[in-house]
């Protein structure tokens, strides 16, 4: 099992533009994000997952100390796997338009 995932072209531009110590960085963090996903416990505090303040759906992770992506689940494509749809990846001016 594994989840599936769609990614905003928002996103894929914020990510291509991204230094590449921070995209590695954002790999490295996904595995575990995807882990906490499958557990079904819970997100490792790390990674602060939580939800956004004023955009309901919306919630945000952590992934460096100045890395922020922006995501929201969404119907699951297999049942019983979740989805998500990856919205922005960056600095915290990602919140400005998650």
């Amino acid at each position: 099992m594994s989840p599936t995932y769609d990614k905003s072209n928002r996103f894929i531009r914020d990510y291509e533009q991204m230094p590449a110590a921070m995209r590695a960085r954002f790999l490295l963090c996904l595995r575990f994000f995807v882990a906490d996903l499958l557990s079904g416990h819970g997100f490792r505090p790390s990674l602060r997952v939580k939800r956004m303040e004023n955009h309901t759906g919306v919630w945000e992770m952590t992934f460096a100390p100045d890395g922020r992506a922006t995501f929201e689940y969404g119907d699951e494509i297999h049942p019983g796997e979740p989805h998500i749809k990856w919205r922005r990846i960056g600095t915290h001016d990602v919140f400005d338009r998650p």
